[in-house]
């Protein structure tokens, strides 16, 4: 399986990588890492393929979407016009790849409640729009996406975590990107998995917390 992840210097997306680089049971992953530093990952490069891409680069990512087969973009559209989503998606359809897991922020469907709920809406108001309008033109792309609502990441050595979907309640104020990491490559595993839907996910022995856990 081609797998390309973008924006493949992010935290989490270091920690797919090192998972599938390490991993008896990712011998089949052909991996290309897309990022606007090449050489940040240039340590990889016997064993995957490092690309230069500017994912606000329409032809960046279009050469970099070429014969791939599942993506992961490790980073929250907050572009003006979500450039970022939208050269995704045209990249996408005109190579013929239709799953993509895509980052995102918790709340942005007003579902996290109570105060920390009200807390956290002071935080991500800034973004929200541009992260709620990235959901919406993956929801209507036709594309096999799965958009990631991630709470407020800590680096605990720890892979623990509840999966809500789009029409659930979050559950959970924070979680580790260990965690993230995982849900990705079951994905990755099974691209059935939860195709077409945004899910939430969380530590669920954070819930009811008022502030992030780290």
């Amino acid at each position: 399986m081609n797998f390309l992840i973008l924006a493949a210097n992010g935290q989490i997306a270091r920690i797919v990588e090192n998972r599938i680089l390490s991993g008896d049971d990712f011998q089949n992953i052909n991996l290309t890492l897309g990022l606007r530093n090449s050489h940040r990952l240039a340590s990889l490069g016997p064993k995957a393929r490092i690309m230069e891409v500017d994912l606000t680069n329409n032809q960046d990512v279009n050469k970099a979407m070429y014969k791939q087969e599942i993506v992961f973009v490790d980073v929250v559209d907050h572009t003006k016009d979500n450039i970022i989503t939208k050269n995704v998606i045209e990249t996408m359809k005109a190579n013929r790849v239709s799953r993509v897991i895509f980052a995102n922020i918790l709340g942005i469907y007003n579902e996290v409640s109570g105060e920390f709920g009200r807390w956290n809406l002071q935080f991500v108001l800034p973004g929200l729009q541009a992260a709620i309008n990235s959901d919406k033109l993956l929801a209507k792309s036709s594309l096999d996406y799965t958009t990631l609502r991630l709470p407020w990441l800590n680096d605990r050595n720890e892979i623990k975590y509840s999966i809500t979907t789009h029409n659930e309640p979050y559950i959970g104020v924070s979680g580790s990107r260990k965690s993230i990491a995982d849900v990705i490559l079951k994905i990755v595993r099974n691209p059935e998995l939860y195709d077409k839907d945004s899910i939430g996910i969380a530590d669920p022995d954070t819930q009811g917390k008022e502030r992030p856990v780290y």
